[in-house]
């Protein structure tokens, strides 16, 4: 697979798709909170998806090689897991933290973005390790534009995470997207400035960094999707779709609901609290 560069055509359809993705996590937001089940939000998901958004989810039947196809609209990954959590009827308790991932699908268009939420009040590591792997995934993106290289993404994250104790997940990485949930190039959460791909404009990808209170060390649960820490340590991700411009980029999953954006980005952008439920 070769990576592939939106035109204007392309680039109108992918804010389309970001636009829903995000909107989709402000909707699902008021609904986290102690109780609920994770089937209960995917079911709501997938609903508001279809009915109200007159989209598809790009996760619920997706079947790449070597695995039996994903059975829900949504990722949720709670606590030591790191992503690719299963939705199943166990609610969530007071103190969880989850992360809610969703890809939409519209007029062949993907747009994919993750968000951590703490149910009620979580412990102050836990509330640390999200507010950190949020601050972690924006020094990536600001390292985004035409010219510059897939290394220095993963070089700003892994700095930042490991100066803070955190280790960062090597197994996953962000991709490139288009008509394509998972396009080239890999997009790494760590690695060495001025290496691998050059970015140029009109691509566009996924910063969706794993960070760990523990040690980086993974490992895969029976269901054949779902990953957790060796160690059960806690795990968080953000994720958002980005891309890249001749001068800089432009974040395609943003809205209303998503947290601040951190003071260190030089790049005015809508900004709201959070939900903690």
């Amino acid at each position: 697979m070769t990576i592939t560069y939106k035109d204007t055509a392309g680039i109108a359809g992918m804010r389309v798709a970001g636009r829903l993705a995000a909107e989709l996590l402000d909707y699902l937001a008021p609904l986290v909170k102690p109780g609920v089940t994770t089937n209960e939000l995917d079911r709501l998901a997938d609903a508001y998806t279809t009915q109200v958004q007159g989209a598809t989810s790009a996760p619920l039947n997706y079947a790449p090689s070597g695995h039996n196809p994903y059975p829900k609209a949504i990722c949720t990954s709670i606590n030591h897991q790191v992503c690719h959590g299963i939705p199943n009827d166990k609610p969530l308790k007071k103190g969880d933290i989850v992360n809610i991932d969703v890809t939409i699908i519209k007029d062949g268009w993907h747009g994919d973005s993750s968000r951590m939420f703490i149910v009620g009040e979580a412990s102050v590591a836990a509330r640390r390790l999200c507010a950190l792997t949020y601050e972690a995934m924006w020094h990536g993106i600001i390292k985004v534009r035409a010219g510059a290289h897939l290394g220095d993404i993963g070089h700003a994250i892994q700095t930042f995470a490991e100066g803070h104790g955190l280790s960062v997940v090597r197994e996953f990485c962000g991709h490139g997207i288009g008509r394509s949930f998972h396009e080239e190039p890999q997009v790494l959460h760590y690695g060495r400035p001025g290496t691998l791909d050059q970015l140029k404009a009109g691509m566009t990808i996924t910063i969706e960094p794993m960070l760990n209170t523990g040690r980086k060390e993974i490992k895969e649960l029976g269901d054949g999707w779902t990953i957790v820490t060796k160690d059960r340590s806690l795990s968080a991700q953000w994720e958002h779709t980005v891309l890249v411009t001749e001068t800089g980029y432009e974040v395609l999953t943003l809205s209303q609901g998503c947290p601040p954006i951190p003071s260190f980005v030089p790049v005015a952008a809508p900004a709201a609290t959070p939900a903690t439920v």
